[in-house]
């Protein structure tokens, strides 16, 4: 597979929100602890069938160019051969998430 046509499934939580979609770029990004998402991957075919979870999606990542998501946010990086259906879902309430950042100040400093 040439490395433009990498593709990557990109798993993470958000907001009480599982987010699953599809991007060509991941890097580690310059800010540290961010994982670094880009050129992202929607489906273009035009039907009168609409994924309303992908539509969600694509609104709410319509004018970002790169995103950065917490390293500790993160669920799952797979590279794929093609690409699926973004989904977002609900986390149930016996899911819990980590709201606390990874790196914390040691007592005393």
């Amino acid at each position: 597979m040439a490395a433009s046509e990498l593709l990557y499934r990109v798993q993470f939580i958000n907001a009480g929100k599982h987010y699953e979609i599809y991007v060509r770029e991941v890097t580690q990004g310059s800010l540290f602890g961010f994982v670094e998402l880009a050129d992202f991957v929607w489906d273009t075919r035009t039907s009168l069938l609409v994924d309303p979870a992908e539509d969600r999606l694509k609104s709410e990542f319509a004018e970002v160019n790169r995103t950065y998501i917490p390293l500790h946010q993160i669920l799952r990086i797979d590279a794929v051969q093609k690409r699926g259906s973004a989904k977002l879902t609900e986390l149930s309430d016996k899911v819990a998430t980590f709201p606390t950042p990874i790196y914390t100040p040691k007592p005393g400093n």
